[in-house]
């Protein structure tokens, strides 16, 4: 079932489907939406209640015209939507950019997370690289060449192997880039590289953590999601050997095992 509702002040579509005492709230990446999450959503939902957002700028959700569309601003969007949905906590799972907002979750409204997922994600902050690398899309972007992110982004997100097999999810991300308002795309990117370091309060959360990597990911390499666990001892670590940067699409049945294995922890120990 899809709703629209106003979230933080903002208009925002959501996706609440399945069954289950345990509530998990999924969040996608930048230039995604709640489509994204699809089949993997819909095999979820069948143990667990499931929710999606559009995150704002996003999808069918609104961003208010911010010129910057913040993380922590994103979050506040979900933790309302969690209030409308009438979740008092969940886990939630962040997806690369929904990662970030996951963390900003658990540490803003840590009352709503009972468990925290971040999925080809990070705590980092941007390097000065990154965030020389998201000023270049913004140029792009504001030239009016957003089709060249549509061209390249896509394909980037999966291992070399898996791109024929995923030609059809690939070319639903490419559509979903062109149908996302310029504008949107480059105050999204303002906020991703304005963020701060969460390292810190990650490890003070006090909830059950995983990370999942890819050794086949573009955008976070092995030795960089090793340093990241190293610096995070308390969260589980798993790692999918045939994934790029999207593993619940190019390894759902192992990325599914891998999140209810951790679902039963969250459950054990939330008794």
């Amino acid at each position: 079932m899809e709703k629209f509702v106003m979230a933080a002040g903002t208009p925002v579509r959501y996706a609440d489907a399945g069954k289950g005492t345990q509530t998990v709230m999924l969040l996608h990446g930048y230039l995604e939406s709640i489509e994204v999450w699809d089949d993997f959503a819909s095999a979820l939902g069948k143990d667990y209640r499931v929710l999606r957002v559009d995150l704002p700028g996003h999808g069918f959700s609104d961003w208010g015209d911010r010129e910057v569309i913040g993380i922590d601003y994103m979050a506040d969007t979900v933790a309302a939507v969690l209030d409308v949905a009438g979740v008092e906590k969940c886990t939630v799972v962040g997806h690369s950019m929904g990662g970030y907002v996951a963390l900003s979750l658990a540490a803003n409204h840590p009352e709503k997370v009972e468990g925290l997922v971040l999925f080809h994600s990070s705590p980092n902050a941007d390097t000065p690289e990154k965030a020389a690398n998201r000023q270049r899309e913004i140029d792009l972007v504001e030239a009016g060449k957003k089709e060249m992110l549509a061209r390249a982004n896509p394909g980037k997100g999966f291992a070399e192997a898996n791109l024929h097999r995923c030609a059809d999810a690939i070319e639903d991300l490419t559509e979903q880039v062109m149908m996302t308002e310029d504008e949107a795309i480059v105050a999204v990117l303002k906020g991703m590289s304005q963020r701060r370091d969460r390292n810190e309060e990650m490890r003070k959360l006090g909830v059950p953590q995983l990370m999942i990597f890819g050794r086949n990911d573009n955008y976070i390499p092995v030795a960089a999601a090793e340093a990241m666990a190293m610096a995070q001892p308390q969260a589980k670590v798993e790692w999918l050997e045939c994934s790029g940067h999207m593993g619940f699409v190019e390894q759902p049945e192992e990325s599914l095992r891998i999140l209810k294995d951790f679902l039963s922890e969250v459950a054990r120990m939330s008794k």
